[in-house]
């Protein structure tokens, strides 16, 4: 692998411009713009596997483009498979892998709605869930969460069920915010919450080998953040995690929408 890189040298003022100014042409938002730039560098080998991104404030500065945008746009990469962001270290190129990326067949085209609309739920009720977990969660919520994760990992590995443990760790953190409304809600849906009970094209591991690989991380990135008593990061680790899951699944309606 090689050494890690601090990434691409800052951008000139016209290109700063330029980005702007593809976004008003075209209507692309500027998270489209930034995510797209990088993907193409990184396709082209200009950036490396191993190879460490910009930090945030680089990115902020070296595009004059807002914090919003360049999380979206690194969630957007991370949801390609082409990034992993490694807490505390940095956002790091991962190896390309052509041909890699879920599609959809006819009935969970239609369903991938509904599921994104679940996403967007989820993304405003779980987000504020984890930081208030950080601030309240005992040591018995903890060895819960942890089991969780356990049985992910070990489920993944071996083949088994992993909707299951899955279910239990966001259960768990809404059980750690000491407000029964959050697991309420959380139960009502069930295992209807995880994307790929009702997207099996997402279980396929011929497709993606890492899929359940990236989430168990994003999972780990939120469960340290609660351990730590950190609510701004697991508020932001489960931001992280949800908006990825509605990223992969947007980026297969793309694949597999019929072409006009």
């Amino acid at each position: 692998m090689n050494a890690p890189s601090t990434g691409l040298p800052s951008p000139t003022p016209a290109s700063r411009e330029s980005l702007r100014g593809k976004s008003g042409r075209n209507g692309r938002s500027l998270a489209n713009l930034l995510s797209e730039e990088f993907e193409n560098k990184i396709r082209q080998g200009l950036l490396r596997e191993g190879d460490r991104l910009p930090t945030e404030s680089e990115l902020v500065r070296s595009y004059d483009v807002s914090r919003t945008v360049v999380r979206e746009a690194i969630s957007k990469l991370q949801a390609a498979g082409l990034v992993e962001t490694r807490h505390g270290i940095g956002t790091f190129v991962q190896a390309v892998r052509e041909g890699a990326g879920l599609t959809l067949n006819a009935r969970e085209l239609s369903e991938s709605v509904d599921v994104l609309a679940v996403l967007e739920l989820r993304i405003s009720l779980e987000t504020e869930a984890a930081g208030l977990a950080a601030q309240r969660r005992s040591d018995a919520h903890l060895q819960a969460m942890r089991q969780a994760l356990q049985a992910f990992e070990r489920n993944a590995a071996g083949g088994g069920d992993t909707i299951a443990p899955d279910l239990a760790f966001h259960l768990g953190i809404a059980q750690a915010t000491g407000n029964p409304y959050f697991e309420s809600i959380l139960a009502h849906f069930g295992a209807q919450l995880i994307p790929r009970t009702r997207i099996t094209s997402i279980q396929s591991p011929g497709r993606d080998p890492d899929y359940l690989h990236r989430v168990n991380r994003e999972h780990e990135e939120i469960f340290n953040a609660i351990e730590r008593q950190d609510a701004d990061s697991a508020r932001a680790a489960m931001r992280i995690h949800l908006t990825n899951s509605r990223e992969r699944l947007r980026l297969a309606q793309k694949r597999s929408a019929p072409a006009a």
